[in-house]
């Protein structure tokens, strides 16, 4: 195929063994794990947790990058689409909240045929992206996701093009956002889980205090009050790669995630606000080919 998924549009060539473009990745889905997950925001984990498959590459190049060994350095093993969705089934037996899928993006060709097939156990299809999308490419999946989880990590385009390679990632950021509350509309909940509809995520970075509050004021100026849910995201962690970057070198403060979350209170966003202490190491996933 000759690639013009993500906004990059970059014309690769990606085969079943190959990927020449910016993500590296083949045509084929490339998975790292695909396993329970307790740390989501709880109306997508609920008790049991959501059934998470991450895949490898990215159309990001996040400086802060926590999952580096899989949207960096390739690793990750490819599936058919029978493969994946024995995973869903393998998820959906061990009690899954919903099938989520992390990282999608440069596979959405793929994986829009594969939603086409019956779900395990009806659950929902959450489609967890860093927001880098094309409203064009989004629409395939009309109809086969039920909520979208996107970051909206900048509305800035110079911040957007130092920390992540992509100066018109705010742009296109938006338009995906508008697209995806397009297809799903306000969120639906069921007995505190999310069946439908959008939730934005922001993570907090290091010194990005004014960033945050642009970011919220976007999502509050397009949406209803209650339409989306937003999640304030505090698991900032100093890794990746930082020489240049000194600024992004500390964790997060604890007053700069109480102002961001009383700014949010003040806007009345519906959502989520992480703690600072699901920040660190231990709560990167191990990719390691569990449940593939």
């Amino acid at each position: 195929m000759i690639c013009q998924l993500c906004p990059r549009r970059c014309g690769a060539l990606r085969d079943e063994n190959r990927g020449e473009g910016f993500c590296r990745m083949p045509s084929v889905p490339v998975c790292a794990r695909a396993a329970l997950h307790l740390w989501e925001e709880p109306c997508l984990s609920g008790t049991t947790g959501a059934g998470t498959v991450f895949f490898s590459g990215c159309t990001l190049s996040c400086v802060f990058c926590q999952n580096r060994s899989i949207s960096r350095e390739n690793f990750g093993k490819p599936l058919t689409e029978d493969e994946l969705c024995a995973a869903f089934q393998r998820l959906a037996d061990q009690g899954a909240a919903c099938i989520e899928l992390v990282t999608p993006t440069q596979f959405t060709h793929v994986l829009a045929r594969v939603l086409e097939r019956p779900v395990p156990g009806g659950l929902p299809v959450v489609w967890n992206s860093g927001g880098y999308e094309r409203a064009e490419t989004l629409r395939a999946l009309e109809g086969k996701v039920d909520v979208y989880l996107p970051d909206l990590k900048y509305v800035t385009p110079a911040i957007a093009a130092r920390y992540s390679g992509a100066e018109d990632y705010p742009e296109a950021a938006k338009a995906a956002i508008l697209e995806m509350y397009r297809q799903r509309g306000p969120v639906r909940l069921e007995n505190g889980l999310l069946k439908s509809g959008v939730l934005i995520r922001h993570l907090v970075l290091p010194g990005q205090a004014p960033e945050a509050r642009r970011v919220m004021d976007w999502v509050a100026d397009s949406f209803p009050p209650g339409a989306v849910l937003f999640s304030l995201m505090a698991q900032y962690t100093p890794v990746g790669e930082l020489d240049g970057f000194p600024e992004l070198r500390r964790p997060l403060r604890r007053s700069e995630l109480r102002a961001a979350k009383a700014y949010m209170e003040n806007l009345g966003l519906a959502g989520y606000v992480q703690e600072l202490e699901a920040a660190g190491e231990g709560f990167i996933p191990a990719f390691d080919l569990t449940g593939l």
